[in-house]
């Protein structure tokens, strides 16, 4: 009798726990995976695909709990590098981790929502990336938190006035992630889509590869301006 008292006060609580992760960020089908007290940070699995968004525009798959094991070490390590007051500020809390992710049918490593204090990232990506991804999707966080400071017109200034971006990250086929090798003011051919994304892997890359960064800004005045542009937004943050 005692054990089936403890057995169904373990599933009530479970399902509370459900409901609320559901009532707080209306993504189904998710349960605690981990709890990070050093960093405030909750990370969820997702146990069942889910649809979610504009017309359920975004889609993730449930977790194979083996590669849930294997990823999850190397997401935390890498969320490490930012302390507690740093994602509270950038409003990040709730970390969902899922599989194959997809907005709109293009595969994405991450989608950030600051409104909701969620980053939800496809543990599947490329592992040639995978890493330095993560901090591309916490850049996403801190433009949207902090878009006064991170100015989009002040970054295009960088540019030679001859380069336009696109009208939007998903209306451009400059998708490349690899680091150039003559960068002419760009890290990656995805930062010329739009400021935002070019903002994000510039920032990706001073966190999660710093040295190739400093060599590349030793011949190229424009992204030594952008990097140091991003080091100027981000001690504005950290001075708040």
């Amino acid at each position: 009798m005692r054990l089936l008292l403890i057995l169904l006060l373990t599933l009530q609580v479970n399902s509370l726990k459900a409901d609320e992760i559901f009532n707080l960020l209306k993504i189904p089908n998710l349960e605690v995976y981990n709890l990070d007290n050093n960093k405030g940070l909750k990370y969820l699995s997702s146990k069942q695909n889910f649809n979610i968004g504009v017309k359920n525009n975004i889609k993730c798959e449930k977790v194979n709990k083996a590669n849930l094991n294997k990823k999850f070490l190397i997401v935390k390590k890498n969320l490490e590098k930012y302390d507690e007051k740093f994602l509270k500020k950038i409003n990040l809390r709730f970390v969902v981790l899922c599989e194959n992710l997809f907005i709109s049918e293009i595969n994405t490593a991450g989608i950030p929502d600051y409104k909701k204090r969620t980053l939800i990232l496809d543990i599947n990506f490329d592992q040639k990336y995978f890493e330095r991804v993560i901090h591309h999707e916490v850049f996403h966080l801190i433009y949207d938190s902090f878009k006064e400071i991170f100015d989009d017109k002040t970054w295009s200034a960088f540019n030679k006035k001859s380069f336009k971006y696109e009208d939007c990250s998903t209306c451009s086929d400059r998708l490349g992630l690899d680091l150039f090798g003559i960068t002419d003011g760009f890290v990656t051919e995805y930062s010329k889509s739009i400021p935002s994304e070019d903002m994000a892997e510039v920032f990706s890359f001073l966190i999660f590869d710093r040295i190739s960064i400093d060599k590349k800004i030793k011949k190229d005045l424009i992204l030594l301006n952008k990097v140091n542009y991003i080091k100027s937004g981000l001690d504005k943050i950290n001075n708040l």
